[in-house]
């Protein structure tokens, strides 16, 4: 499917124009149908070109959830690296073991503290480089992820469905829920999620670069007291497909 044929798409959609408008007056319901409607459209068009991506946060537990009720033999992939917490890898293992069409990557470069010094360069190497392997390994036309546009600082200028890579359909289709909705979501269909958002954690990432903190926004707590303090690892706002493998 070309790229105007999602925008025409895109456009169909009820207030497709005025997402903040959407955000705070679609009701929950709206907005776990509107999801459907957005994933019905993926796999109708990519089939199994149409692949989730899994962070094995709160909200990807939401993604994966709904894209399994739309398509029960939706295909996922899940970066993990050798810094994610104990309870984050058990969790990974029993997902993926209860989900065989859940396939996990990672790099087997090793950084040292390379987080300390450029986490930048360390997230390159650890998520951007095994998300791309990933994209093109499973031939992926259509990636869905589970961004939401009230969750950061560095998440207000996303759309549904974008294109910000060419040759690779992104979408959203729980852009406009918020924090409460998810949880909400994973309350009523009883979603398993990481035991750590127990512990205080809002977001979760690397042990090393993720803190727990009282601050409003969500992701305050990755890469504290760093430059990076509440972004992205990159995999969001780099290209992922036709991209060579960095020299590390």
């Amino acid at each position: 499917m070309s790229a105007s044929a999602a925008s025409t798409f895109q456009k169909s959609l009820p207030g497709s124009e005025d997402l903040a408008y959407l955000v705070d007056n679609l009701h929950f319901g709206q907005k776990v149908e509107r999801a459907k409607q957005l994933l019905r459209w993926a796999f109708d068009n990519y089939g199994d070109n149409a692949v989730v991506a899994n962070s094995l946060g709160k909200d990807s537990m939401v993604i994966w959830d709904l894209a399994k009720r739309v398509n029960p033999n939706v295909k996922g992939f899940i970066v993990t690296t050798y810094y994610k917490p104990a309870e984050t890898i058990e969790f990974m293992n029993n997902l993926v073991n209860d989900n065989p069409n859940l396939k996990v990557y990672g790099s087997a470069h090793k950084v040292d503290d390379l987080y300390k010094t450029d986490p930048d360069k360390c997230c390159q190497i650890l998520k951007v480089e095994p998300v791309r392997q990933a994209v093109e390994e499973l031939n992926v036309s259509c990636w869905i992820t589970g961004l939401r546009c009230t969750e950061g600082r560095t998440r207000t200028d996303f759309k549904e469905i974008e294109e910000r890579d060419e040759g690779l359909i992104k979408l959203n289709p729980i852009l406009l829920f918020k924090e409460r909705e998810v949880w909400q979501y994973l309350a009523l269909f009883q979603v398993p999620v990481n035991p750590l958002y127990a512990e205080g954690y809002r977001s979760l990432g690397c042990a090393p670069c993720t803190s727990i903190t009282t601050e409003d926004n969500e992701r305050a707590g990755r890469w504290l007291n760093s430059s990076k303090c509440g972004g992205e690892c990159g995999i969001h706002t780099q290209p992922l497909k036709d991209v060579k493998t960095a020299n590390v």
